[in-house]
């Protein structure tokens, strides 16, 4: 007999789809004419890019998805019972396995494994029993990194039936209040605001001006600190002198491919089919990044005037912001700025009284680092597992939906808004002539102000961590991560290193998604490195041979070097390792699998980590 829904479940469902036509009928129970007008009546109106949403309705309302609860979830939507587990299954925050209603999902990733979180799942491991187990009502499990690197130690709880919780500088007592049945926070720990050089001043900012300073909720504040004056100023401009605006500006992409933002526009919008989409890719999962949060939490409404500026230009429609799974604030705040910017007519069927339509959509990640990824975000938005797609196609000719879709980061677009604002020359001549404009970056680890800090192109890796108050006292700089687990490790030699994209082509590092993680000689390097081998090895998506199994490959010879059992010597597991790498450089479908050794070949290579040296 097929699983049938429990009323909690259809009611979940029903909140975010609205009742249905008629009520649940089990497969069983259904005669073939009936499935036959069943069948018609679904694909005329197809509605799977609506799976994630229901998924997370069904998780949040219960707790975890049940046979059942999928059943009517694929009953609503039209989707094979079987390709729905396919995309429940997918994701971290998803759970088919019945579990407490309560889950803490505790950081031990690079930031935070060092600054509390390996004790933080001792005591409770201690107090509350190992990872998985039930706890009374809860329980917890160790995650990757939550974004929340600049307030480590962190965790993330989601909790059915109420508000999810994102709690940075997490105790245990701290965690035992989040669990507690009424407890109704959904974040703690305060909000990282972004960092300046002069605490007393704010001149310096640019894209950073009003984080911290606009009442994040307000319309009508953000207006009054220069809101909406970009989406103004491109009316008037025109699609086509905007998109050469951003061009004359040479914007590069700030989400690791550096790719030029006009290029890119400009693609999307001659192309003849339509429709036209525009995408906010805000799925940060970078260990080491929360830059996109601390804007999205602090400035919303920028956000949503910067995507509406890219559909205008790229003569979209629609556009859609794809948010992390494990960002609560941030995901409220945008959900209230996308409201308030429909309210008062910046956002529907006539933005701002200049007759154009143009609306956005919100949809959250569940979990998945892939999803990152460009093609994956779009096979995630369709309602599908977030596999990326091999290219070509590019997106700009077959993205969402596959339609031509230009998709940017949060912190490339909200550069948009600064080039209507100033001027494309008066941009291109802040920072260097190949790496224009600001950039965010992301300190943690071990300085004494770890956040987020806006500098221009050209200030060096030395500069950053004067920035950020230096090392602590006392304390010796061992190494620096540039760019995020994909990225790579940089000794003490590599300070004076310049932060732009040519610096960083010449000298065989990466800015990757602007993160800088410094480590004194606390650290243990051997650990950070399995650590970041366990990360790839967990978030490969499985779809490509060199990926799926590289990555265990390469977690398997470092843990045979810690423990002293190579295969044959030292040297010859180093060299396995460099093999390796190489094949998951050259045939990996997407960049998860191009880039999952190099922050360990960096640690061998530049740190003699695994060969004798640093550890």
């Amino acid at each position: 007999m097929e699983a049938a829904p429990t009323a909690e479940e259809r009611a979940a469902v029903d909140g975010l789809l609205g009742p249905p036509e008629t009520g649940w009928v089990g497969a069983t129970e259904r005669s073939a004419d009936d499935l036959r007008v069943v069948r018609a009546g679904r694909e005329a109106r197809e509605q799977r890019h609506l799976l994630l949403p229901a998924l997370h309705a069904l998780q949040a309302g219960v707790g975890w998805i049940s046979r059942g609860g999928l059943n009517y979830v694929c009953q609503r939507l039209s989707v094979p019972p079987a390709e729905a587990y396919g995309v429940a299954t997918f994701y971290a925050m998803f759970s088919v396995e019945e579990r407490p209603a309560n889950v803490v999902h505790v950081c031990d990733d690079l930031a935070c494994r060092g600054a509390g979180g390996l004790a933080l799942c001792g005591e409770l491991e201690r107090d509350a029993g190992p990872e998985g187990a039930d706890a009374g009502g809860w329980t917890w499990v160790r995650s990757p990194c939550l974004g929340m690197c600049e307030q480590a130690p962190a965790v993330f709880a989601q909790r059915a039936g109420r508000p999810e919780v994102a709690l940075g500088g997490a105790t245990r007592e701290t965690v035992a209040e989040v669990v507690a049945p009424d407890s109704a926070v959904i974040c703690a720990g305060g909000v990282g605001a972004p960092q300046t050089a002069d605490a007393g001043s704010r001149d310096s900012l640019r894209l950073l001006r009003r984080a911290g300073v606009v009442d994040p909720t307000s319309i009508d504040d953000y207006r009054a600190h220069g809101g909406y004056e970009a989406l103004r100023a491109a009316y008037e401009m025109g699609p086509g002198r905007v998109i050469e605006a951003i061009t004359e500006a040479k914007l590069l992409g700030r989400g690791g491919a550096a790719f030029p933002t006009g290029v890119k526009w400009q693609a999307v919008s001659t192309q003849p089919a339509g429709p036209r989409y525009v995408v906010c890719n805000a799925d940060e999962s970078e260990p080491g990044t929360f830059k996109d949060r601390v804007v999205m939490e602090q400035d919303p409404f920028a956000v949503v005037e910067s995507l509406t500026v890219a559909g205008f230009a790229c003569g979209a429609d629609r556009g859609f912001v794809y948010i992390r799974g494990e960002y609560p604030l941030a995901t409220e705040r945008m959900e209230h700025a996308i409201g308030e910017a429909r309210r008062h007519g910046s956002l529907g069927d006539d933005v701002m009284g200049s007759g154009r339509t143009f609306d956005i959509e919100l949809r959250r990640g569940a979990g998945a680092y892939i999803c990152g990824e460009e093609t994956a975000l779009f096979n995630s938005l369709e309602g599908k597992r977030g596999e990326p797609r091999n290219k070509p196609p590019f997106p700009v000719t077959f993205g969402v939906f596959g339609r031509p879709t230009a998709i940017n980061n949060v912190e490339t677009l909200i550069n948009v808004l600064e080039v209507l604002r100033i001027g494309a020359d008066a941009y291109a001549a802040i920072g260097t002539e190949g790496s224009t404009g600001p950039r965010l970056f992301c300190l943690s680890g071990a300085v004494e102000r770890p956040g987020v800090y806006e500098v221009e192109h050209g200030a060096t890796v030395r500069d950053l961590i004067a920035l950020a108050g230096g090392v602590p006292r006392g304390s010796t700089l061992k190494a620096v991560l540039l760019g995020g687990a994909a990225g790579g490790f940089v000794g003490p030699d590599m300070l004076d290193a310049r932060l732009t994209f040519e610096d960083a082509r010449q000298g065989g590092y990466t800015l990757g998604s602007g993160v800088i993680m410094v480590f004194d000689e606390r650290a243990d390097l051997v650990d950070l490195c399995l650590r970041i081998a366990r990360f790839f090895r967990d978030e490969s998506c499985g779809q490509c041979v060199p990926c799926r199994v590289g990555t265990v490959r390469q977690e398997e010879a470092l843990h045979r070097l810690v423990a002293g059992t190579p295969i044959g010597s030292a040297q010859d597991e180093l060299a396995l390792i460099d093999e390796v790498a190489r094949v998951m450089r050259d045939a990996s479908i997407c960049g998860l699998g191009q880039t999952a050794a190099n922050a360990v070949q960096s640690a061998i290579s530049k740190l003699g980590v695994f060969d004798g040296g640093a550890a």
